[in-house]
């Protein structure tokens, strides 16, 4: 009698190129990252979107990403008409990828009629790749984390 292993990976076989290509065609217009973001902020063309920290007054100070609005996620149903145009798309985020308050934050705003994106990995990979944030006190930033970035480089490469 023979045994065969089958190997984890492959235990469900793999997607048609076809159905792969439908599956991340549709992540990527629902997620952006904390890398991409940093560069269309800094771009100078201004990013083409409005950038939500949809965390509490508390978290906000504790730090956020600069150029970011402020709009808990518990206020959009009352604040979003007056602090976003639905003609611009909007990126959320909350504190990290164990944080799924960006989420309920794009679909509150989804179900407004905006167009939005989540970023992955929120705050706490914004502060990991080493991007100044804003405090009460100012800009501070850290240094970057090397299982998170290129420490030595602007990008990444991906």
């Amino acid at each position: 009698m023979t045994t065969t292993t089958v190997n984890p990976v492959l235990r469900v076989a793999p997607a048609s190129p076809s159905v792969a290509a439908a599956h991340f065609r549709a992540s990527l217009a629902l997620y952006t990252d904390v890398s991409d973001v940093a560069a269309a902020l800094a771009s100078g063309d201004g990013p083409g979107f409005v950038l939500v920290d949809s965390r509490s007054a508390q978290a906000w100070d504790q730090g956020h990403v600069p150029g970011a609005l402020h709009l808990p996620t518990a206020d959009i149903a009352e604040r979003a008409a007056d602090l976003l145009d639905p003609a611009v798309p909007v990126v959320t985020y909350c504190w990290g990828p164990g944080c799924d308050g960006a989420a309920r934050a794009a679909l509150a705003l989804a179900q407004l009629g905006y167009r939005v994106k989540e970023m992955l990995g929120g705050f706490e990979y914004w502060v990991r790749e080493g991007f100044a944030y804003g405090t009460p006190r100012g800009r501070e930033r850290r240094a970057a984390d090397p299982l998170t970035t290129v420490v030595e480089s602007e990008a990444c490469g991906c």
